[in-house]
């Protein structure tokens, strides 16, 4: 099946990708291989969850900011090949989490990227990954996503 119909099917909208806030492009197309900048989880223009894990937000809030930033890397990869059909494998995810102290639950936040891009692109979806809880994200985000994928 078409990764882009599947995207329909589960009703999200893949955006435009978002516009960098600093000096960097949001991906980078190497060969058979596009990376994509940290990913933050932006909707419209507007961040939509700030502050810690564990903190001001659960772990169901992360998971859902997680989500959101894998949809903008999706974004950030669309914008390099043209079509989420071009992409034969994720290849690894990297998470980070602004965590509070004592916050351990940075795998469960991360799922949510896991998760989202295993519906979506089923076998070709299944991805190395490292979840990473940090002290502090740029613009106070809780979540930071980012992917690499080998395209067709």
């Amino acid at each position: 099946m078409s990764y882009e119909i599947k995207v329909k099917e589960l009703g999200i909208t893949v955006p435009d990708a978002p516009k960098p806030v600093a000096a960097y492009v949001a991906a980078v197309k190497d060969g058979n291989y596009v990376y994509t900048s940290g990913q933050l989880p932006f909707v419209a223009g507007e961040l939509k969850f700030k502050g810690k894990l564990g903190k001001d937000f659960t772990v169901e809030e992360g998971y859902e900011a997680a989500k959101i930033c894998a949809i903008n890397c999706l974004a950030a990869i669309k914008g390099q090949i043209g079509s989420l059909d071009n992409i034969e494998k994720v290849v690894k995810i990297v998470g980070f989490v602004s965590s509070a102290p004592g916050f351990h639950d940075q795998p469960k936040v991360i799922n949510g990227a896991s998760e989202l891009i295993g519906a979506i692109l089923g076998k070709a979806g299944e991805h190395a990954r490292s979840a990473v809880g940090v002290a502090e994200l740029p613009l106070n985000a809780a979540v930071e996503v980012e992917m690499i994928v080998k395209v067709k």
